[in-house]
């Protein structure tokens, strides 16, 4: 006798072996084709994007083979998507005249997306000290973020110089030469324009750190008027200047207008002191060439006056 019941559906081997597949599928990351327009830089990202000759051979490599490496992105919910590594293969794909570019799309929090961010970045060639200041500084801060929190396997607390000791082993740098990367971070953008120009120099430049903003204000001042750049003595002096209170103008211009001992042997003639002798189009390697020239000229004519 036949049983009587509701009818049961089965799935087949086939459509077993299909979910399976697609539950996999839907768990690896896809690459996307997404619009320039809906793909928006890092906030505070602190790496520049340059039109230089690396920009150019990107855009050269862009247009021949295309982006070879797609970005990585995550959701922003302001609509679009915040970019998290690709800034330089976005403004790239921009120059060459695309409208899309290949993109990972993963759900990473802040902390998350921020060390990404920097790590992805840091393999590059060239780097800038302003851009590793703030670099090492938003990790640093996303690794104590970490530390702190209790989902983590990691400990709850992590010390300011332990967490640069640990950024640091993934860097090849020492958790203290860390944190002084991180000082330039307390420069004013003039100063640390010029430590990027590499006018100061990097260990002037983080005693120089030290000094209150309105100080630095004024060493710019205390600079064009002795036209010099400090150098450690002197950027070490005028940290102790600012902790005793002490730091004013004239007591920097003083400091900065001490001859150094770099200097015992240059011959240095201001500026305004020459531009008198020269015409207002003349540059100052225009200026230079004339000096030597007629140092020449004046070197043999004293030659010729000692051989008669």
């Amino acid at each position: 006798m036949q049983k009587r019941g509701g009818n049961v559906s089965l799935n087949t081997y086939a459509d077993i072996f299909s979910t399976e597949q697609s539950r996999a599928e839907d768990r690896l990351e896809k690459v996307r084709e997404i619009p320039l327009a809906e793909l928006h830089p890092f906030k505070n990202h602190p790496f520049k994007v340059l039109d230089d000759e690396s920009m150019q051979r990107t855009v050269e490599s862009i247009a021949r083979f295309g982006v070879l490496s797609p970005a990585i992105a995550r959701p922003s919910p302001d609509g679009g998507y915040e970019l998290v590594a690709g800034h330089r293969r976005h403004h790239a794909c921009e120059l060459v005249g695309m409208e899309t570019m290949p993109v990972i799309v993963r759900e990473l929090d802040d902390d998350a997306a921020t060390i990404l961010m920097v790590d992805s970045n840091l393999q590059r060639e060239t780097i800038l000290p302003s851009e590793r200041a703030f670099a090492y500084k938003m990790k640093l801060e996303a690794m104590r973020h970490q530390g702190e929190r209790t989902d983590l396997t990691s400990r709850q607390v992590v010390g300011k110089l332990e967490a640069a000791d640990m950024l640091g082993k993934d860097t090849g740098e020492s958790g203290r030469q860390i944190q002084r990367f991180i000082r330039l971070t307390e420069l004013i953008p003039e100063l640390l324009d010029m430590v990027d120009q590499k006018q100061i120099a990097f260990n002037p430049a983080v005693e120089l750190s030290f000094l209150k903003p309105e100080e630095q204000k004024q060493l710019l001042e205390a600079m064009d008027y002795a036209q010099a750049t400090p150098s450690l003595s002197q950027a070490q002096r005028l940290k102790k200047y600012s902790q005793e209170g002490k730091c004013t103008l004239e007591v920097m211009c003083t400091v900065m207008d001490e001859e150094k001992k770099t200097d015992l042997d240059r011959v240095i003639i201001k500026q305004d002191v020459l531009r008198k002798y020269f015409p207002k189009s003349y540059t100052p390697k225009q200026m230079e060439d004339t000096i030597i020239r007629l140092l020449e000229q004046w070197q043999r004519k004293k030659q010729r006056e000692q051989e008669r």
